[in-house]
């Protein structure tokens, strides 16, 4: 988009698909706002969520000690960093905490599979974007834009791959994506402009029915041109 010269948007909006560390962090340098939800976020908001007591977002945490508090009432302390680097080359860090003992717990089969205690693998850097960007979703604006979403972009989504019947990409490169996807979108917004057409005038059936047809053949050339320079293709 920066390269294209267009406008860049205020607000960014994406599927949960986009939500990881990643991307939060490469979108906090841009001048633009984003709602991107992870994907666990419609399960996080749920109230059978917080009945969930073996997940550590319902367990106790004392921050002063950094110490988590199992449903069992036994510490779960921190130990040690660790760091991992992930199949495209991105490198994350996580607090690695530990049960001080599982040992004859009655919870242990419903809290964890590990042979040993229960460990959580925080991730500082993620959970607080994270949390950035439930509360954005969270707010009166937040969910107005996030639910515009829907019916602006999923729609064409689902008219390009349902009704023109394009559900995969055949040429390789970006280069040639890039043309095939135009020429998808082009077709895209001709339909809509017949379609416009359609509705705004009824043909009549006398003289002066093929007179009106070649006006409105005249009208969507000029309309498409005009969304080609002025309007993004989908």
């Amino acid at each position: 988009m920066k390269e294209s010269g267009l406008p860049l948007p205020e607000t960014l909006i994406a599927d949960a698909g986009y939500g990881s560390e990643s991307n939060y962090v490469a979108m906090e340098d841009e001048p633009f706002d984003t709602l991107i939800p992870l994907n666990t976020f419609r399960q996080e908001q749920k109230r059978s969520f917080a009945k969930k007591q073996f997940h550590p977002y319902n367990w106790t945490y004392d921050e002063y000690n950094d110490v988590y508090w199992c449903p069992n009432k036994r510490k779960v302390m921190f130990q040690r960093y660790a760091r991992r680097t992930d199949t495209y080359g991105y490198t994350r860090d996580f607090k690695i905490y530990e049960c001080e003992s599982c040992t004859e717990c009655p919870f242990k089969s419903a809290c964890t599979k590990a042979r040993g205690n229960r460990q959580i693998h925080y991730n500082p850097v993620y959970e607080e974007l994270k949390a950035k960007q439930h509360r954005k979703l969270n707010t009166e604006d937040g969910r107005t834009l996030y639910q515009k979403r829907k019916t602006d972009v999923e729609s064409v989504f689902g008219h390009v791959k349902q009704n023109l019947v394009f559900r995969r990409l055949y040429p390789r490169g970006k280069e040639k994506v890039h043309i095939e996807l135009g020429l998808v979108a082009l077709a895209h917004n001709l339909r809509k402009i017949a379609a416009r057409n359609r509705l705004s005038k009824k043909i009549p059936d006398n003289k002066n029915k093929n007179s009106l047809i070649r006006r409105q053949k005249r009208q969507s050339v000029s309309l498409f041109f005009m969304g080609l320079l002025g309007q993004p293709l989908v």
